[in-house]
């Protein structure tokens, strides 16, 4: 039988009667297993059941063979050597009971065969005493008796096989006693059964502790013996013995191996010397070297001790488990153990270390080593009474080079970001990067805040300057947010958020500048949180509308479209700035689903507008590139009923610098639809040149800087508005003018050539119904 220890139950035995004898399987299982124990060993009682059955048979025959004819007796002794042969033959077959599976059907047939035994004795005890005198009968049953108690003593290991032959020839004899009226004997059967049964049980019980005992024992060598052969067969552990002066005895093969020398080499030498290598010369010891000997010196076990060894001119990581051996009569005789080389180990172990806390990418500290950094500043700030700083860094331009450029140039122009960084970093500051293109610099101790605004100024300057990346001269900035500790944070969460806080503060300021943490800034960050809330349930409260600005033929003042623009009357903040919530709308990805609604309701209302009037809509660079733009401008069209021709669509040049072939395949389907493409705020960005000769544009506005610099003299502006005026014209497309505010800049814009005029002398943003009604004043002066 197959099996674990696990299946066995533990000692000290708790089983009942019924589970010991085998008639009912223990509750944790094993029964099985139990049965292959107990019926393990009872073949090697044959020899001693024949012997006793044999001379219990010729005594029966010497008894009775003057009372009960010959040949009758000779059947019954036929009749119960066929019994025992049987019987016998039976119990061979739990020979290799615990090296093979048996069924119940085994265990079956067994007992049948022990019952078969039984009811041949009792027909001696009822058919053979009639013949017979009452000393006879007593004596017949003697023998039964004793061989009840052989059975009980010599063959515990079946005590379902005891009792059934108890139980039926003790039934037989009792009965014999009765029916001849010798009562005295039949209570003598039953005092005898009852010791008799119970005994088995206690022996039975005993035997089965015994035999689990020996399981347990022997799947314990099992396993240490295993264990020993995995260990002799790894190569990278050996044994090794010294004796009370510390020196190698019987030294082993694989331990000469890791020394690099013949185990008749170092028989006999100095342990520390031998591990110590060439060190042992010079008396320049390893810390871990000290540590070994003074632990043999004091006669202790150790376990796993690592140390450094020096081996053939290089340095090899050891770990070393010994106990100290002592004889017979408790003295100290020496050392044995077992050692391992876990240079590999360990040099794996630094790695991984190395990469827990540093970045792969610029060899930088990581966000976990600034955080340790950060938190180590702040306990010496605590202790010293003195300040320290932690200053955030977020490149500027960045995302641009990456999205245009490919990952592998952002890559590696963060590489040269970083090597300018560990330029910068002095004693007294840490510098890593904490994921992207955000930085950091921990400076332990600030109580100089000049320093802070120092460093944060030099670092500002450094990165700014031109980076040359594969055949790219590439131009990037920083803004950087700084807080001081224990003053603005006694935590590094809160010091890290805080100066969070002043980042965003500089990144609001256009970049490329320092802010430090201010308190105010968490109303303005908290301001933020709320103001997003309600910019996701604008759209769901009805709280978005549309207010349209006309554009103006230059020619003759007639107006020829409007652009949609997008007003928010929130119920909690009253009427949010444009300027405020469509950066934040972008930043957190909300432009998408408001610029769709945008879209619709743009289309719905230039639908009732005069057939020749058109709307322009402003597309960002998130929603323009989400997949399926153009099904949402088909859709818009289609449920508005609006003519693709009337609709123009407004983009700024930086789409071309997030995904530029993704942009224009956008672009190029929505000109497929009808649809005219604007492009917005020309020159004020990145030069969009090469887009204008790719893309058929419909019309360039140029931005209102230039407007307003021209109408003030600016010989640049004027330039620059008379060069896209002759560009858009070659190219065939028409140039709106923004921001005409007065006469006088109208007067100029129509002698620079502009097609169109958009601002606030033809009229500001107005809602739908003034558009219209403009429209239909517009249509009676015309008309008269």
């Amino acid at each position: 039988m197959a099996g674990n220890q696990s299946d066995l139950p533990t000692l000290p035995l708790r089983l009942s009667a019924l589970e010991i004898i085998g008639l009912r399987d223990p509750e944790g299982g094993g029964g099985a297993r139990l049965r292959a124990l107990q019926y393990g060993e009872i073949h090697r009682m044959s020899r001693g059941r024949i012997l006793g059955h044999g001379m219990a048979v010729l005594i029966v025959l010497g008894l009775y063979s003057h009372q009960v004819p010959l040949l009758e007796l000779l059947l019954w002794a036929a009749a119960l050597a066929a019994a025992l042969w049987n019987s016998i033959r039976l119990d061979r077959r739990f020979a290799d009971g615990a090296h093979r599976p048996l069924t119940r059907r085994a265990y079956r047939n067994q007992a049948l065969a022990v019952v078969v035994l039984a009811l041949v004795w009792s027909f001696a005890l009822l058919h053979l005493v009639g013949h017979g005198d009452p000393g006879q009968r007593f004596a017949l049953w003697a023998l039964i008796a004793m061989l009840i108690a052989a059975s009980a003593a010599s063959n515990p290991g079946a005590p379902l096989n005891t009792i059934l032959f108890a139980a039926i020839t003790g039934a037989a004899g009792l009965a014999s006693f009765l029916i001849h009226g010798e009562y005295g004997f039949a209570t003598i059967v039953c005092a005898f059964l009852t010791v008799a049964l119970s005994g088995t049980v206690n022996a039975a019980r005993t035997y089965l502790s015994a035999r689990i005992a020996e399981a347990g024992m022997a799947e314990k060598s099992e396993v240490v013996s295993l264990l020993l052969r995995e260990f002799q067969e790894n190569e990278a552990d050996w044994l090794w013995r010294i004796d009370v002066n510390r020196r190698v005895r019987s030294a082993s093969p694989r331990f000469a191996f890791a020394l690099g020398s013949d185990p008749a080499d170092i028989e006999g030498r100095a342990l520390i010397e031998l591990i110590a290598g060439p060190a042992w010369e010079r008396g320049e010891f390893h810390p871990s070297l000290h540590d070994l000997a003074e632990r043999l010196k004091r006669r202790e076990s150790f376990s796993n001790l690592l140390m450094q060894v020096e081996i053939d001119g290089g340095h090899r990581w050891w770990e070393l488990s010994g106990t100290p051996i002592y004889d017979g009569k408790g003295h100290f005789t020496g050392y044995r153990g077992v050692g391992s080389d876990v240079t590999e180990q360990r040099e794996s172990d630094e790695k991984i270390a190395y990469l827990a806390r540093y970045d792969t990418l610029t060899g930088l500290p990581n966000r976990l080593m600034l955080t340790e950094a950060l938190a180590e500043a702040l306990r010496y700030a605590d202790h010293w009474k003195t300040r320290c700083a932690f200053l955030m860094i977020d490149l500027d331009r960045f995302k641009s080079v990456n999205d245009s450029l490919g990952h592998l140039v952002g890559d590696r122009l963060l590489g040269q970001v970083s090597q300018r960084l560990q330029a910068l970093a002095a004693d007294n500051a840490k510098c890593g990067r904490l994921g992207g293109d955000e930085f950091a610099i921990v400076i332990r101790d600030a109580s100089d805040l000049s320093c802070v605004d120092r460093i944060a100024r030099k670092v500002i300057h450094d990165l700014s300057q031109p980076y040359q990346v594969d055949n790219h001269l590439l131009f990037i900035g920083a803004s950087i947010g700084s807080a001081v500790g224990l003053r603005d944070g006694s935590t590094v969460e809160t010091l890290m958020r805080n100066a969070d806080l002043a980042l965003y503060q500089a990144k609001d300021q256009g970049g490329g500048t320092h802010c430090t943490y201010e308190p105010a800034l968490h109303a303005h960050a908290e301001e933020r949180r709320r103001l997003e809330l309600s910019l996701r349930q604008a759209e769901e409260r009805s709280e978005l509308l549309l207010h349209y600005q006309p554009v103006v033929d230059a020619a003759d003042g007639r107006v020829v479209s409007f652009e949609a623009l997008l007003r928010w009357n929130s119920q909690e903040h009253g009427l949010v700035s444009p300027g405020k919530f469509i950066p934040l709308a972008e930043d957190t990805r909300l432009i998408v689903p408001i610029g769709e609604w945008v879209l619709r309701e743009a289309c719905r209302e230039a639908a009732a507008w005069p057939g020749a009037v058109k709307v322009a809509v402003n597309v960002s660079g998130e929603q323009l590139l989400e997949p399926g733009f153009s099904s949402q401008v088909v859709r818009a069209l289609a449920d508005s009923g609006l003519p693709a021709s009337r609709l123009e669509v407004e983009v700024t040049e930086s789409i071309f610098l997030r995904d530029p072939r993704l942009a224009r395949e956008a672009l190029e389907e929505i000109m497929a639809l009808g649809c005219a493409v604007a492009l917005d705020d020309f020159g004020t960005g990145y030069s969009s040149l090469g887009y204008l000769r790719a893309l058929r544009f419909s019309t360039i506005k140029v931005d209102r800087s230039f407007v307003q610099g021209a109408a003030q003299g600016s010989r640049e502006s004027l330039a620059i508005i008379n060069a896209v005026v002759a560009m858009a014209r070659s190219l065939d497309m028409a140039t709106t003018a923004e921001g005409a505010e007065t006469e006088e800049e109208v007067a100029l814009i129509r002698r620079l050539g502009c097609s169109k005029i958009q601002g606030y002398f033809f009229g500001r943003p107005m809602p739908a119904a003034d558009a219209r009604a403009l429209l239909a004043r517009g249509a009676r002066v015309a008309a008269a």
